[in-house]
């Protein structure tokens, strides 16, 4: 996701501010409902302001994981990322996989009650393609017969291959066959869109809570920017007698003993730990860990005349220890990254994890560093270089960069590396124009195909922001992604164009993700997902 950055990285507000907006009403709410009341309530903390409700423009974990949760598509995924019908019922494959038929639910509806159709899904497409619209995520739909060149403007929106057979048939066409685009269906920007509702929003759609329509299970009942949002349980929703909660609060936090108190007073069911927090809580019942594919890395902008230089972003990429991030400053069960896809993400013809065919790049090795970074210097014609480091103002993103400035600065002789915290959207958006020398970011899988981190890079690509060019791994990409007659070939070539990637320096690998949480104990069946929106709370309830 998310730029799908993900929701550890994000905004807040201060501690002060936090306590009261988080104080006796939620407290109380949980409180009934351990004593066994028949409130269904979660409290919960979000690390971010929502940046977007609307599907074409969303670009990031937050505002992924608030629509999987108000919204649904063709399809959705349940326990184990597995496909379940959301609108459709069903499915038929047709010309050996490159045209889907699906049927839809007749009494699927959206929140003002109007039907959800065809139709809806059509204008959605067709809006996140238009060029006018300049969807970042627009990409994802290329697999579609036309996409690309409809976003190119090169082609009508009325080529697409999409059409609505009727109200409640809809036939997609794709340009090859692709063994995840059932997958792919349930991911936000594949959502459908009330185009009569959204042009009545105008410029205003998808930013306040009134100015959004949902389909899902829940609807965002209350927005107050950069402090809370709630969802409730939506009485439209066609399957609502699944739905058990009530209510989902969910308050932003970034500091982490803050949240950890809230969750210590029952202000809250679930509670994020950083490294300091870990050792006390390991032994406690409700405490836990998973390990995601989420991947942390430095961009470097090659429009920046120092990091044009191939040596010096090959020296910047293993001039820092990469294990003292994940196991130190983390200790969350994250583990340094020595590549762009996650290990155990996915797994090719030979049943081999990637990350294990694959490899390790971007090794740290100080001296090996320093010779190349001696050598960048004198090929770019300087003795020093300063570097401003975009960073994310929450509290392990400061940790982090504060880490790496001191790394690389010790490392590297003559570097000077300043910091510049930005708010969560200020950031994404920084990064977006390219303002920035290095950018700490974070990228989550949208589907589970190694393509999911691999297409970000080729030129000009939406989410690649930094000017990094290569047309070996660009037409290897294209081979992939148009090709799947030899499955063996494409894996092979996603491994070639990954080292080509790190031949190149293009980016530096930081550490995969790990989460250590506390969780309450009545909280039962909350659905962790590996890509797309992050949690489904769908089938979750309070155990009474």
């Amino acid at each position: 996701m998310k730029k799908k950055q993900t929701a550890v990285l994000a905004s807040t507000i201060a501690a002060s501010m936090l306590l009261g907006a988080c104080g006796g009403e939620k407290q109380s709410k949980t409180t009934e409902t351990k004593k066994g009341t028949d409130k269904q309530v979660l409290n919960l903390v979000e690390t971010s302001e929502i940046p977007s409700m609307d599907t074409a423009l969303a670009t990031d974990a937050v505002s992924f994981n608030v629509m999987n949760n108000t919204m649904e598509g063709l399809y959705t995924l349940g326990k184990n990322d597995k496909e379940v019908p959301g609108v459709a019922e069903s499915y038929e494959k047709k010309d050996d996989g490159k045209k889907y038929v699906f049927k839809l639910r007749k009494d699927a509806k959206w929140s003002n009650g109007d039907p959800v159709t065809a139709k809806d899904f059509v204008f959605a497409w067709k809006r996140a393609l238009d060029p006018a619209t300049k969807a970042e995520y627009a990409y994802i739909m290329f697999d579609i017969k036309n996409a690309e060149k409809v976003n190119k403007g090169e082609l009508p929106a009325d080529q697409l291959g999409v059409k609505a057979v009727d109200d409640y048939t809809l036939e997609v066409e794709l340009e090859t066959a692709i063994p995840y685009f059932v997958s792919l269906t349930a991911f936000p920007t594949f959502y459908p869109q009330n185009e009569k509702y959204v042009k009545e929003q105008g410029t205003k759609f998808g930013l306040e809570a009134n100015t959004t329509l949902y389909n899902g299970p829940f609807v965002l009942s209350d927005w107050k920017h950069e402090q809370s949002f709630q969802m409730k349980k939506n009485p439209t929703y066609w399957d609502n007698k699944t739905v058990k909660l009530e209510e989902i609060n969910f308050n932003i936090v970034k500091d982490t003993a803050t949240e950890v108190n809230l969750y210590e007073t029952n202000a809250v069911d679930r509670a994020r730990l950083s490294a300091e927090f870990v050792d006390k809580y390991k032994s406690n019942p409700e405490f836990k860990t998973t390990q995601d594919p989420t991947l942390f890395f430095m961009r470097l902008n090659q429009k920046n005349k120092a990091l044009a230089n191939k040596d010096i972003r090959k020296a910047i990429s293993m001039a820092y220890d990469k294990e003292g991030i994940a196991n130190v400053l983390l200790n969350n069960g994250s583990i340094g990254a020595y590549g762009l896809v996650p290990k155990d993400f996915v797994s090719g013809p030979d049943k081999k994890d990637f990350r294990e065919t694959s490899g390790k790049f971007a090794k740290t090795n100080v001296k090996e560093a320093q010779k190349l970074w001696e050598n960048g210097k004198k090929e770019v014609g300087v003795d020093t270089v300063q570097l401003e480091l975009l960073n994310f103002d929450n509290e392990n993103a400061k940790k982090i960069g504060e880490y790496l400035k001191e790394q690389l600065e010790k490392n590297l002789p003559g570097l000077t590396i300043t910091i510049k915290q930005q708010p969560f959207a200020q950031k994404l958006k920084l990064e977006s124009d390219g303002q920035y020398d290095l950018s700490f970011a974070g990228w989550g899988p949208d589907y589970p195909d190694p393509m999911t981190f691999m297409d970000m890079f080729v030129t000009n690509g939406s989410h690649n922001q930094m000017g990094y060019s290569n047309a070996e791994y660009d037409a290897l990409i294209e081979k992939a992604k148009t090709d799947m007659s030899d499955l063996k070939a494409r894996w092979d070539n996603l491994v070639k164009a990954e080292k080509i990637l790190f031949e190149d320096a293009a980016i530096a690998p930081v550490y995969q993700r790990g989460k250590a949480f506390v969780q309450k104990e009545y909280v039962k069946n909350v659905i962790d997902h590996k890509f797309g929106g992050e949690f489904s709370f769908k089938w979750a309830y309070i155990e009474k």
